[in-house]
């Protein structure tokens, strides 16, 4: 039985990959690329005219360190039929700003120059929020990256860096954007700022206005900073970061957005404070300070705290935005979401709590800027099998499913099923249940198949979770009542 995500995910996703220029019609590395990123309805977009012996080079010609990708087996157990209807446009505006898609490069070390966002934009990126401009002299060390991966492979749970803000002179950066700007002016080009006080703020923010921005993003997140006083230090003030967003929106006409530290334990307080101030969006997350223990990630034989990004933070992302968007104060400002997102599904997700764009850093460092194909795919297919015709009309639709831990319905629960057909009999199931769960689950080991004990079980569904083939769903819903006359 093959899992066809656990075998794409073992894909190196290689440059100029072998698989392909062996195949004489169609691109097999592409269409693993779509399954890995959650795009696999669109696999055959890849693989017309591609024939069983062409696939057959390719798997020849992988160049996967362990055992080739089994592809033939992996492709045709996903290749579909197109879909006959034009992919839905996914324009939105932003702070007013029309956005060709909700698509944005996050401010990081993925956009330091021009040729970097040049050829994000040329891929299809919407916009981007350039590296975070200052007037300090910033210095950086090395190694300054370390990562949190899987035991056998390069994917990442988790990303830590101790990169600061841009080593460029501030006036080379301000050229940068005025250039991309004028080259693609149907991109949104945001400029990232941070002051040390109130006038180098303001002088940043007109610099980035006169350079033809359409918005300028104030950095109040960063937590690595060399100096203090900055960074997370002020948004973890929230008397700070109205004092500084008041000042800024004070001397530019185009939009401002502050950018929330998640190092707090309530961000709706210096939300507020840029709400105030007359914020005209909130961008958040920033990184979550960390330590990782890796020896190759010294510095000089030295450790420090830094920031953590990548799949291991969106769920700590979400709350945040949720935190803020959920909140009846903060009114008529918008919201750009980070952290963690990979994938389209992961961009919807930051969409549907109330995000106008998202932007992405983590992923286009392990990816490439070529994730963007899917991403945008990605949300075209689901807009198009929902038929929702416009990004605008998702924004927030989740919200009213929230409710406070009190009001949940606690009259009801769901059994866990089992499907015979896809269970293995590997007893995983039995284990977490028998050690970590309700001891619910029967296990047999001549026949090696679970049972589960309807009188014990209290549907927490721990066994679903770990069930490494999905043979686990769910049932009915029923009145606990019932459960217990039976």
């Amino acid at each position: 039985m093959l899992h066809i995500h656990e075998e794409a995910a073992r894909c190196l996703l290689c440059n100029d990959a072998p698989c392909t220029k062996a195949c004489a019609k169609g691109d097999p590395a592409r269409a693993i690329r779509a399954i890995r990123f959650n795009n696999e309805k669109n696999v055959w977009r890849w693989l017309e005219g591609c024939t069983n012996a062409d696939l057959e080079r390719a798997e020849q010609a992988c160049i996967h360190y362990d055992r080739p990708i089994r592809i033939r087996e992996l492709l045709r157990s996903v290749s579909s039929a197109p879909s006959a209807a034009s992919p839905p446009s996914l324009g939105i505006s932003f702070c007013g700003i029309p956005c060709e898609n909700p698509f944005f490069l996050a401010s990081s070390a993925i956009c330091t120059n021009y040729d970097m966002v040049s050829r994000a934009l040329e891929a299809g990126w919407g916009g981007v929020f350039y590296k975070t401009i200052c007037m300090q002299e910033i210095r950086e060390v090395s190694p300054r990256f370390d990562a949190v991966k899987e035991a056998d492979g390069p994917t990442f749970y988790g990303f830590r860096n101790m990169e600061q803000l841009s080593e460029n002179p501030y006036q080379m950066d301000f050229d940068i954007l005025r250039r991309l700007k004028q080259n693609y002016p149907t991109k949104v080009i945001i400029a990232s700022i941070m002051g040390q006080f109130e006038e180098e703020w303001i002088e940043l923010a007109k610099m980035a206005e006169a350079a033809g921005c359409d918005a300028v993003e104030l950095n109040f997140s960063c937590p690595q900073m060399r100096l203090a006083g900055m960074g997370s230090d002020i948004g973890q003030n929230p008397e700070l970061v109205t004092f500084y967003t008041t000042y800024v929106k004070r001397n530019v006409k185009i939009p401002v957005i502050p950018k929330m530290t998640p190092n707090i334990t309530h961000m709706s307080p210096p939300a507020m404070g840029a709400f105030f101030a007359g914020a005209d969006a909130i961008s958040a997350i920033n990184t979550i300070k960390s330590i990782t223990m890796s020896d190759d990630a010294a510095v000089s034989n030295k450790q420090t705290i830094s920031g953590y990004s990548g799949r291991a933070v969106k769920p700590i992302a979400l709350r945040f935005i949720y935190e803020m968007t959920s909140n009846a104060i903060i009114k008529n400002v918008q919201y750009s979401g980070v952290g963690g997102i990979e994938t389209w599904r992961d961009a919807l997700d930051f969409i549907q709590l109330g995000c106008r764009n998202v932007q992405v850093c983590t992923a286009v460092m392990q990816y490439g800027y070529r994730i963007i194909e899917d991403l945008v795919m990605g949300l075209q297919t689901y807009m198009q099998e929902r038929g929702v015709a416009r990004v605008e009309d998702m924004v927030g639709e989740e919200l009213p499913n929230f409710v406070l831990p009190s009001n949940l319905d606690r009259d009801t629960m769901v059994f866990p099923k089992i499907d015979r057909d896809r269970c293995m009999g590997c007893g995983r199931c039995y284990i977490s249940c028998m050690d970590g769960g309700h001891q619910a689950i029967t296990f047999d080991s001549d026949t090696c198949k679970p049972r589960i004990v309807g009188t014990k079980c209290v549907g927490c569904h721990l066994c679903r979770l770990v069930c490494p083939t999905g043979a686990i769903g769910l049932a009915k819903r029923i009145n606990k009542e019932k459960k217990k006359a039976e």
